[in-house]
């Protein structure tokens, strides 16, 4: 069959991994890429042989040969690139956050229900085997009724300046965890309550704890805390731990099955989300990226996540963010 032609928008360090990813991905062609900055531009584009190349994201999105786009931007500028795609009727894969405030969600979720393209967000921990085992566990009943969940999802304080002016760590990293935790439960928020430390200089705080209450019953506890020292051997510290009336589950995506000690100190590579054994890119985005474009192919609606439970996740981290600055709890309307 024909290939899916994919342009990417967006050439950051994701970015870039999502071309090294599906630059070698069977029936698909990485047709386009697109940045502002026309080294980068250029750079990306050689190294794995794309053919067009674009400073405008409009101009990619005006190109008829393209079937399908990834959205890999700074999330302040994910609404308006993402509608705009959809009103170009491209399959629009977007990076998680859906947008960093309800509104913009609420507009990017009117224009997929309008557009003749699919769209999906990129919450990658939805394709993680672990968690979808996890998943399947709880369905069973084999836990019985879940009572609390806490998750953590820590990084180094390496990473935190380089990113915590752009993004808050519960949004930027809670946000996977709060996805899961109600895709997990089904259930919906009534209340969160949220404490953050900022003993950094960068714009947000370095770490986060959100406390909310589920319409179950439930309590669900998310960490992130991006100040973890410099020396630590985890790429991610990722752990979550749920508890119900008849048993308990144990995710543990921290530690990857492989440590490495050098002269540097102990590390744990990742090797399961993108590592590159071989030289090609290979775990869960290239599942996730291979389930897109199935879905293009066969023109069949995207359902491991639907748009509504993207922007839920996003509601319940902003709602997070609005406690931890006003030390108040924030009630869901919808209660």
């Amino acid at each position: 069959m024909k290939a899916v032609r994919w342009g990417i928008i967006g050439l950051g360090w994701f970015g870039e991994v999502h071309a090294d990813t599906l630059a070698a991905m069977p029936g698909v062609q990485l047709a386009a890429v697109c940045t502002r900055r026309p080294d980068r531009l250029n750079e990306v584009a050689d190294r794995f042989a794309v053919p067009k190349r674009y400073a405008d994201y409009h101009r990619l999105l005006a190109d008829p040969d393209i079937d399908a786009v990834s959205i890999v931007t700074h999330v302040d500028d994910h609404c308006q690139i993402a509608v705009d795609a959809l009103r170009a009727n491209k399959n629009v894969l977007l990076e998680k956050p859906m947008a960093p405030d309800v509104p913009q969600c609420d507009a990017i979720v009117e224009a997929a229900r309008q557009s003749r393209g699919l769209f999906m967000v990129g919450h990658i921990c939805r394709f993680d085997p672990r968690v979808v085992l996890a998943k399947e566990a709880i369905d069973q009943g084999r836990i019985g009724r879940i009572v609390s969940m806490h998750a953590r999802r820590n990084l180094s304080k390496t990473i935190g300046r380089q990113v915590l002016d752009k993004i808050s760590a519960l949004m930027g990293d809670g946000i996977h965890d709060a996805d899961l935790m109600l895709w997990l439960s089904k259930a919906k928020p009534i209340h969160v309550f949220a404490e953050e430390v900022h003993p950094g200089t960068n714009k947000f705080a370095d770490a986060g704890w959100a406390l909310f209450r589920l319409d179950n019953g439930a309590v669900g506890v998310v960490e992130s805390i991006w100040h973890l020292p410099e020396s630590t051997p985890y790429q991610i510290d990722a752990r979550m731990e749920i508890v119900g009336t008849e048993g308990a589950l144990y995710i543990n995506c921290g530690e990857a099955g492989l440590e490495i000690h050098d002269p540097n100190g102990p590390q744990m590579p990742d090797t399961l989300y993108w590592p590159r054994p071989f030289g090609e890119r290979f775990g869960i985005l290239r599942a996730e990226l291979r389930y897109f474009a199935d879905c293009v192919r066969d023109h069949r609606k995207p359902d491991r996540i639907l748009p509504e439970e993207s922007r839920a996740a996003v509601e319940l981290m902003a709602a997070a963010g609005e406690s931890a600055r006003t030390g108040q709890i924030v009630h869901f309307n919808s209660q």
